[in-house]
């Protein structure tokens, strides 16, 4: 009887482990003085937008953190892991939200070469001490989603990963300015999406 009583409450505590290993790894809690990095190519500039309404510029309002834009257009990833280190040294973040890889893709260059490079841009930047959010480029397909190659290196190095919302940004023609980059309105709802992510991952 007592064996019997006791298999649910076995069955209750396995479904939350398993509900707890979908979860995105966590973040340390940001102070109001640490500083965010956002590094990335035409996304992260905000093409297609004014500067002002640019995901960074948008998510430093929502956060009340200093977010830095460091976005260049046109940069793949090859390109960004030469750039980093300099990025890292100047501004000196807590925290880099990565989104790289589109022009990696419009390029044709070989997945594994931006797996690896996204591999190496993850490594240096915990190198210098500083935590990341991965974030998740859609494959330029009518009906693709973001590329697998995010999810299987947020698995691999366990790295909090969102990997919907510029998916869901590029698929709705009001929030685009045109086939790859979005405009204000679609940059807004990028920064209440990271916003959101990082108190869900307990950054904020």
């Amino acid at each position: 009887m007592r064996q019997a009583a006791a298999r649910p409450w076995l069955a209750l505590f396995v479904l939350l482990l398993l509900a707890g290993c979908d979860r995105s790894p966590a973040l340390p809690r940001l102070n109001p003085h640490d500083v965010i990095v956002a590094f990335g190519d035409s996304l992260t500039h905000g093409t297609g937008a004014a500067p002002e309404t640019a995901y960074p510029a948008v998510l430093a309002g929502l956060t009340g953190r200093t977010v830095i834009n460091a976005g260049v257009p046109g940069e793949t990833t090859a390109e960004g892991l030469a750039r980093l280190p300099g990025v890292l040294a100047e501004h000196k973040p807590r925290l880099v939200l990565l989104c790289l890889g589109g022009n990696d893709m419009l390029r044709r260059i070989p997945a594994a070469e931006t797996e690896t490079n996204l591999r190496l841009l993850v490594r240096t930047i915990r190198a210098s001490g500083a935590e990341l959010v991965l974030i998740g480029v859609p494959e330029p397909k009518v009906f693709g989603g973001a590329a697998p190659l995010y999810a299987r290196l947020a698995d691999e190095l366990g790295v909090p990963l969102e990997n919907t919302i510029f998916d869901k940004v590029l698929k709705d023609s009001r929030l685009k300015s045109d086939p790859i980059h979005a405009n204000a309105d679609g940059y807004r709802v990028v920064a209440e999406r990271l916003a959101e992510f990082l108190r869900e991952s307990g950054a904020l």
